[in-house]
């Protein structure tokens, strides 16, 4: 049961004159509604809007929350309880939260954890993103996985500021979802900025020079960046003649949210860099290496948005746990002119990772930064580190390694 304005901690200056929970609604475009009650911060126009999918992490929901990936999304988390142990700055993601909403079935009361400096309800309200609970996020989730990914809106549908549900269903119907959409420029830095140089151990060899091209990146992600060495964010629109000019010793090109067939003005520019300088791609980016080399691009019916992911590493036949978010994937047949897959998704097949057959550029669909999730991924970083040391990667054998794409 959500309780959000019993929590002693919690000021929600609009909810103030209310005294007990706000029932609200959330209606998906095929009309299915779902009873809760509101939390957070109230939507503008009482509604709020977005893509609904489900992330199945069972902790992780603030740096969930502030995954840049999720912008035009609302996350439907399929953990039941949510919010036990708080939140902190220390966590955020990125400078914002892009999210369009949250929803959730159990809105812990309390919270208790020795890095807490809030609670969810309270963070919620301090970026401006609403929330249901209450909801009955197993047969949403249903819903999603037998139907897709589909828009949906929510809103408080008593006390103040209250609207019906043909508002809702008319908002939902009318929301264009994240298909053909440039969300990234939404999210990328307005300026670049730079990360010195913080060693993570002996085991990589630099520092380098690395150029990241911020097309949603993580904070994770440039915190192990930083490790090899020192990091220059770029916004997603630089041209690659600026790139260059920086003399890095590799490109790194972040995750993202969105249709990346909608960004071709970051495919252009990695098309003009591929050769000249070693590149590295972590999910959007890896759809966007896969599209700079002639690849297609396909919609997942409802993505794969979680921490428990078996992906197999075909160059080492080693299985790992991963973390990943994302709704579009490359097909791998039609980058096999070009590349090969190093990384399959145990689940459905889906390709997770491409390494050029020159060697000069690779990518992988999951998230080696882990943040949340398993760490099993971040040898990656250190890959990294291998491309920029010797210019390429050793060569894939296509009968024993590597797989054809």
């Amino acid at each position: 049961m959500v309780d959000a304005h019993n929590q002693p901690d919690d000021q929600n200056s609009t909810a103030s004159q209310v005294t007990g929970p706000i029932a609200a609604a959330l209606v998906m475009a095929d009309g299915s509604t779902f009873e809760g009650e509101h939390f957070g911060a109230f939507p503008t126009g009482g509604v709020a809007s977005g893509e609904v999918v489900f992330n199945t992490a069972l902790t992780g929901y603030q740096e969930v929350i502030t995954d840049p990936s999720y912008a035009g999304q609302i996350i439907n988390f399929t953990y039941p309880h949510i919010g036990n142990y708080g939140t902190t700055p220390d966590d955020n993601e990125s400078r914002s939260v892009f999210a369009r909403g949250v929803i959730v079935r159990d809105l812990a009361r309390r919270h208790s954890n020795w890095r807490s400096e809030g609670s969810l309800n309270q963070f919620l309200s301090d970026h401006n993103l609403s929330g249901i609970g209450g909801v009955d996020t197993r047969r949403l989730t249903k819903l999603i996985r037998s139907n897709g990914a589909m828009p949906g809106a929510f809103g408080p549908v008593e006390g103040p500021g209250a609207v019906d549900l043909d508002v809702l269903r008319r908002a939902a119907v009318d929301e264009p979802g994240t298909d053909g959409i440039d969300l990234v420029a939404q999210v990328t830095t307005p300026e670049s900025y730079e990360r010195a140089h913080q060693p993570a151990g002996e085991t990589t060899s630099g520092p380098f020079n690395i150029v990241a091209l911020d097309l949603g990146i993580k904070t994770t992600i440039v915190d192990q960046l930083a490790g090899l060495g020192t990091v220059q964010v770029m916004p997603a629109s630089t041209p690659a003649a600026d790139i260059l000019a920086a003399q890095p010793d590799g490109v790194f090109l972040s995750n993202g949210p969105g249709d990346p067939r909608e960004v071709g003005y970051v495919v252009e520019t990695v098309t003009q860099i591929l050769g000249h300088v070693p590149v590295f791609g972590i999910c959007l980016g890896h759809q966007i290496l896969g599209l700079a080399i002639g690849g297609n691009i396909t919609k997942l019916p409802f993505g794969h948005h979680g921490a428990n992911h078996p992906v197999m590493d075909t160059t080492t036949d080693v299985v790992e746990i991963t973390s990943q978010n994302h709704n579009f994937a490359v097909e791998a047949e039609s980058v096999s002119h070009a590349a090969v897959v190093t990384h399959v998704n145990l689940n459905d097949g889906v390709c997770e990772g491409l390494q050029l057959r020159d060697g000069s550029a690779f990518s992988v669909q999951h998230h080696p930064e882990a943040s949340p999730g398993p760490h099993d991924s971040r040898y990656l970083f250190e890959r990294f580190a291998d491309l920029m040391t010797n210019g390429s990667l050793p060569a894939t054998e296509e009968n024993g390694g590597a797989t054809d794409a």
